[in-house]
């Protein structure tokens, strides 16, 4: 994401001489950064080009993603008028669904070794229940109980339903369940015997090809610009920065996993600025920023990090709790120069600032407003935890050699297309007297950080531990979650 700046201190002056723009200045603004997706009906800018989206801006509907078979992303914005077609769901899945599934339940439990030898018992295809983790909808419990071998997932749950768009929530809450294809990556990417993932994430990325081809571009429009020639420019601009690219970190490009944290990348630099209206009040960085005070050639970096401080541990490390939110927007700013190469720089912009801090004080309502920062946040808080099997050497006080999840000839997790390139997103912006374009980071995960002692919180009145102890395991044979 981009932004060019076109400045002029007397615009009302060379309005009334032949209405000409004076380009006074530009500068150079991308945000570099990445990480998901869900459906509730909220607000959504959506450039589209047919299928089963909308290219109607003007309304409110579910907000996603779609990949094309060249990994290309577009945004989709899907319609359901009346919420018609969701009240229709909700009601076959309650006559479908076994009561004990569509209830709300505060802490639902799943044993993710009793789950792998049930799937595995009906030779490796999974029901839809345990597709979707029985409706968990967060992780906020990991025990283990090292007599039965039991590696035990706990959280709130209900039943589900498929929305408009594709995405699985909860047919009473609306928020994203946690999916069991997601897990199997977060296992796999901290497996018994290995040595973990350094590093989980993405990031989109102008090309250096891109960014001096645009910058040339700029030199062509010269000095003038006559109003209502802002089209002109942001197509230009657009066609010269080209396709931006996609880098996957740490887990297979051809999962859901991956497609989640490019589209809350995505969707999150669109926010910031200007593109996508978000559905909570909150400040944006094209709020906030102020062309005069950006050096020439600025570029910023937003990307999504943990809230590392989100684990807590019993006394005898068998039982861990994730608290908080999880999810942090952070930022850097850069230099690029004529030839399209960038440098970070030591201080960032107060304006880039303000987004950042302003959207991570904003996420829980915006989690529960666009699912997904949701989903988002059940990737890191899976990604952590499995970080804490690994760490604590779950898996061999368990018995548990991961043998269906952690093969893919024997269960399949890589089924998407691959996020490569997405285009850049570009509008035109009168801020001030200063004509701005932008042109629209990443998500960075190291959960080996969460495990710190240093970040680790105490077990104060020994509540995980109780709970962990206060969890019958009396369950009957193929029998793989309770409440």
């Amino acid at each position: 994401m981009v932004f060019g700046a076109y400045r002029s201190d007397l615009m009302e002056k060379l309005l009334m001489r032949r209405q000409a723009v004076v380009l006074r200045a530009f500068f150079l603004l991308a945000a570099v950064a990445a990480v998901v997706s869900a459906a509730l009906i909220e607000p959504a800018m959506a450039q589209t080009s047919g299928g089963t989206g909308t290219d109607d801006t003007n309304l409110s509907g579910v907000a996603g993603v779609l990949i094309d078979g060249k990994g290309v992303l577009q945004t989709r914005v899907f319609r359901d008028p009346g919420g018609m077609v969701t009240r229709e769901r909700i009601q076959a899945v309650r006559q479908s669904m076994p009561p004990e599934l569509t209830r709300q339940s505060p802490l639902r439990k799943v044993s993710l070794t009793r789950l792998e030898k049930a799937i595995q018992g009906k030779g490796g295809v999974p029901t839809d229940a345990m597709r979707y983790l029985a409706g968990l909808q967060r992780v906020r419990y990991v025990f283990l109980y090292p007599d039965s071998g039991d590696v035990v997932i706990a959280g709130p749950a209900e039943g589900w339903i498929t929305d408009v768009s594709g995405r699985v929530v909860g047919m009473t809450s609306g928020r994203p369940v946690v999916q069991l294809q997601d897990l199997v990556v977060a296992l796999r990417a901290f497996p018994p015997g290995e040595k973990g993932a350094r590093v989980i994430g993405c990031s989109i990325d102008p090309t250096q090809h891109g960014l001096a081809e645009m910058q040339q571009f700029l030199r062509s429009v010269g000095s003038r610009m006559v109003p209502g020639q802002e089209a002109y420019l942001v197509n230009g601009l657009r066609m010269s920065l080209g396709m931006q690219e996609i880098r996957i970190d740490g887990v297979p490009p051809d999962t859901h996993f991956a497609q989640v944290l490019v589209e809350a990348d995505y969707r999150m630099k669109r926010m910031g600025i200007g593109l996508e209206q978000p559905p909570v009040r909150m400040v944006s960085f094209v709020d906030r920023v102020n062309p005069a005070a950006v050096s020439r050639n600025a570029l910023f970096r937003w990307y999504f990090v943990p809230d590392y401080q989100c684990v807590r541990q019993s006394a005898d490390g068998l039982g861990m709790e994730l608290v908080g939110d999880g999810v942090k927007l952070v930022g850097e700013d850069e230099l690029v120069s004529a030839g399209g190469t960038r440098q970070t720089l030591s201080s960032a912009s107060r304006a880039s600032q303000v987004f950042t801090t302003s959207f991570t004080e904003k996420y829980p309502q915006l989690a529960a407003r666009a699912p997904v920062y949701a989903e988002l946040r059940n990737l890191i808080d899976l990604v952590v935890a499995a970080a804490y099997l690994q760490e604590n050497d779950f898996y061999g006080k368990a018995g548990w050699t991961m043998e269906l999840f952690g093969s893919e000839a024997a269960f399949s997790v890589q089924t998407y297309p691959a996020p490569k390139h997405v285009e850049s997103a570009v509008a035109a912006i009168w801020k001030g007297r200063t004509l701005m374009t932008p042109i629209g980071g990443g998500v960075q995960i190291e959960a080996a950080h969460a495990l710190r002692a240093e970040n680790l919180l105490s077990d104060e009145g020994d509540k995980v531990d109780k709970l962990r102890e206060q969890t019958p395991l009396d369950l009957a044979d193929g029998q793989w979650w309770w409440d």
